[in-house]
């Protein structure tokens, strides 16, 4: 298949799908409540976690300088093992998937939510997850695409007091009724709003408050990570973090982590200027590092062919079955999700960027990507401050 292999997710020990069912534990919700789990999470009157969009564990490691309360002032939780280099995000590497995660405390084999785009089975549409679009203005209902329980609709029947901090446009949305169903949205565009309503949140003990900053992503993604945007966008983050820590009620504990990494693409390959790419493909979904090939029918044997060919060396090129077999979704997919995946997937080791300029013209443009399963996009950071 590759001279490489892939970081396969760590679910069911180490990864985003893991640790909202330990922080529920944490707050005594749930059959582990009270025991710290394979997170080393210990319980708490109340949690926060700080979620960056973007913020790779790597990335974070390799700029230490310009985070030096995320880097010095926290520390990962106390039952961590030592060298630990953080939580795996799951596959794929994406906001939608991960935040689905994290919302139902279960990996996207489960929850369904495995890819940016994603077709619809039996209709022949593709389905933007992230901006909650159907083609001719067709509408999607979030509980049908993503029926499982909320972890915070757990939190609020036990309870506990679920928060979501985020610019007030999200709320409502269909992405947020997903997976954040059960939370009280509070709108927060600055970095002071974030840190007010957080506050707020936390005096109402047990709390389960969640805090998104998104803009990391968006440098990222324009000027690529590591560069002076990027950087002046994470010293924004040291400091709401050290502010959110110091804003937090005796009992408690806030816990910083991300959605995925990033890589600066290094090479870019447009798959709809490709004939041998485009041949016997009804559909093209995913992003540019963790594509969904969807074939025409009787093509998918030849679409295989044609895209390990073109890509050998460069990407991991696997049929459903075997991304399903090897557990890049997670221990099983549901039954009912299976048509929702390509037929082939398609999914980079090396910086490559499978871009699709006509349909997708900004994704196209940009400078850092991910979703693949490499270090750099799979590895988010688990950082915690207590005042227990």
């Amino acid at each position: 298949m590759a001279d490489t292999a892939p970081l396969i997710p760590a679910y069911g020990g180490s990864s985003l799908a893991d640790l909202p069912r330990a922080l529920l534990a944490a707050l005594g919700v749930g059959e582990a409540a009270g025991e710290p789990g394979s997170l080393g999470i210990e319980p708490a009157r109340s949690v926060c976690v700080l979620l960056v969009d973007g913020l790779g564990a790597e990335a974070l490691r390799a700029h230490a300088g310009a985070a030096p309360f995320l880097t010095r002032g926290m520390r990962p939780p106390a039952g961590t093992a030592p060298g630990a280099p953080g939580l795996t995000a799951g596959f794929p590497a994406t906001t939608v998937t991960s935040l689905c995660s994290l919302g139902t405390g279960l990996p996207p084999g489960e929850h369904g939510m495995m890819g940016l785009i994603l077709a619809v089975p039996g209709t022949g549409l593709l389905f933007n997850c992230l901006r909650w679009t159907l083609p001719d203005g067709l509408v999607m209902d979030p509980r049908r695409w993503q029926p499982a329980p909320t972890v915070f609709e757990r939190a609020r029947a036990a309870g506990v007091t679920a928060a979501y901090v985020a610019p007030g446009e999200y709320a409502g949305t269909g992405l947020s009724e997903a997976v954040y169903r059960g939370v009280r949205h509070l709108a927060a565009g600055t970095v002071d709003e974030r840190v007010e309503r957080a506050r707020e949140a936390l005096r109402e003990p047990p709390a389960y408050v969640t805090v998104y900053y998104g803009d990391l992503d968006s440098a990222g993604h324009d000027t690529g990570w590591g560069g002076e945007e990027w950087l002046r966008q994470l010293t924004i983050v040291d400091r709401l973090a050290e502010r959110l820590a110091e804003a937090l009620p005796d009992g408690c504990a806030m816990y910083v982590t991300a959605d995925h990494g990033m890589v600066n693409a290094t090479g870019k390959l447009d798959v709809e200027a490709d004939p041998a790419l485009r041949d016997g493909v009804a559909l093209l979904g995913g992003e540019a590092r963790a594509r969904h090939v969807y074939a025409e029918e009787g093509a998918a044997a030849d679409v295989l062919a044609a895209w390990r060919d073109t890509l050998a060396g460069r990407a991991w090129v696997v049929t459903r079955e075997e991304a399903v077999e090897a557990g890049w979704f997670g221990p099983a997919v549901r039954a009912e999700w299976l048509p929702r995946l390509g037929d082939v997937l398609a999914v980079p080791y090396d910086g490559l960027a499978l871009v699709a300029s006509g349909a997708h013209p900004r994704e196209a443009a940009f400078t850092g990507y991910h979703g693949s399963m490499t270090a750099a996009e799979q590895y988010v950071p688990l950082l915690e401050a207590s005042t227990r």
